[in-house]
């Protein structure tokens, strides 16, 4: 049964990617353009409206896959200064002061920092098709005269 999680493991990454950047990207185009449900911010608004570029772009990067580890840093930091400087104010804990999306979107962007795109990435197709892997050849262990 591991083993086949294991293998599967690459696939399931690529898909929570995907998920968390399309729901974070319709975070941001909600908050940009006024759409599903929200309100549109005015253009410059500090830091509401530059948070919503940072949710679309990031968000959709994160989604293809293209830049995704510095993408996801991005957004992993804009949702640390979201929750301690707008919602941490309000009470210390998540479920008191409203920062539950922030948290959650924090530490999945944190965690696809640290284990890369998945499969399904335009990182890896980009990857595989610029780099081939080179032959694998024996070395010797000890040089004979």
């Amino acid at each position: 049964m591991y083993t086949r999680l294991n293998h599967a493991q690459p696939y399931a990454l690529g898909l929570f990617r995907m998920v968390i950047g399309l729901l974070f990207a319709c975070h941001g185009a909600a908050t940009l353009f006024g759409v599903l449900g929200k309100e549109a911010l005015q253009a410059g608004t500090w830091p509401g409206w530059y948070a919503a570029v940072i949710q679309l772009v990031g968000g959709s990067l994160v989604l293809l896959g293209l830049g995704t580890r510095v993408a996801a840093f991005v957004a992993s930091g804009s949702m640390a200064y979201a929750y301690f400087n707008v919602h941490q104010p309000d009470g210390l804990f998540p479920m008191e002061n409203g920062g539950e999306a922030s948290a959650i979107f924090c530490w999945a962007f944190l965690l696809i920092v640290f284990n890369g795109p998945g499969a399904l990435s335009l990182d890896r197709l980009i990857g595989a098709r610029g780099t081939r892997e080179p032959e694998r050849r024996d070395r010797p262990t000890a040089v004979t005269v």
